[in-house]
């Protein structure tokens, strides 16, 4: 019996060691896996694309000409004799244009909308849920209601971003984040109108959103700067350089 019990001593070490091995292995493997699926939304994170895999942020092959590009009716802030122009299509849902308007838009704003260079317009494409119709349409109303109001509302509503397609967009939350830029009365106003004239907003935006298509852009948030098509979050540099060529002709 000593001996048997010797033996099976020997035989419970190794065992318990690859017991050990084989369960730190799957919890490696499992931890990959959780990191694998979190959302790449540092600079240079991979656009928003409906029903597909987010290709690499690229400067496309495809030429954009930006004077092709509709403003009548769209929110656009900047001076009225910028000599440049920048297009910009965007989706109030999309965490990526969150940390566009975050990391980068405040720089442009200060470097090249505040000084007179650029001017920006606002593209819809709202495609990611009922929220971002929502919110396009709630947009939409403000930019005809308020447009001097336009840019401070736009900038409350990414800092109050809600999880995509949680049904974070009710009445109650566009409320929160309105009337402390719009006033309690002027909100209520906004929310009316984007009810009572939802069907000529929704011509808008999809109108946006098929111009978008005539240049590839499926994808938030894409951008046409001169004669460039960029689609994804780039650094501030990168946007930079774009707009200072498109500046030099």
């Amino acid at each position: 019996m000593a001996t048997n019990q010797s033996g099976l001593d020997h035989v419970s070490v190794p065992v318990s060691i690859l017991i050990g091995a084989v369960i730190i292995a799957v919890s490696i493997l499992l931890a990959g896996i959780r990191i694998s699926k979190a959302p790449a939304l540092a600079v240079g994170a991979a656009p928003t694309v409906a029903g597909q895999a987010a290709a690499k942020p690229t400067v496309q092959n495809r030429t954009g000409d930006i004077k092709q590009v509709k403003t009548a009716g769209n929110p656009i802030i900047g001076s009225a004799s910028a000599p440049v122009v920048i297009a910009y299509w965007f989706d109030y849902q999309c965490p990526v244009c969150q940390r566009f308007e975050e990391q980068v838009m405040t720089q442009i704003k200060r470097d090249y909308i505040d000084t007179g260079k650029i001017r920006v317009v606002y593209k819809d494409l709202q495609f990611l849920g009922p929220d971002s119709q929502t919110l396009g349409l709630t947009a939409r109303a403000v930019w005809q209601l308020a447009p001097d109001k336009f840019v401070a509302w736009h900038k409350s509503l990414f800092d109050n971003q809600g999880r995509e397609n949680s049904g974070w967009a009710t009445p109650d939350a566009i409320r929160k984040f309105s009337e402390p830029v719009l006033g309690a009365d002027l909100t209520t106003k906004v929310m009316a109108l984007a009810e009572s004239n939802k069907t000529a907003f929704k011509t808008k935006m999809d109108a946006d959103k098929s111009e978008g298509g005539t240049f590839g852009i499926n994808a938030t948030p894409s951008f046409i700067i001169g004669s460039k098509v960029l689609v994804g979050l780039y650094p501030y540099e990168t946007v930079k350089a774009a707009i200072d060529e498109a500046l030099k002709k």
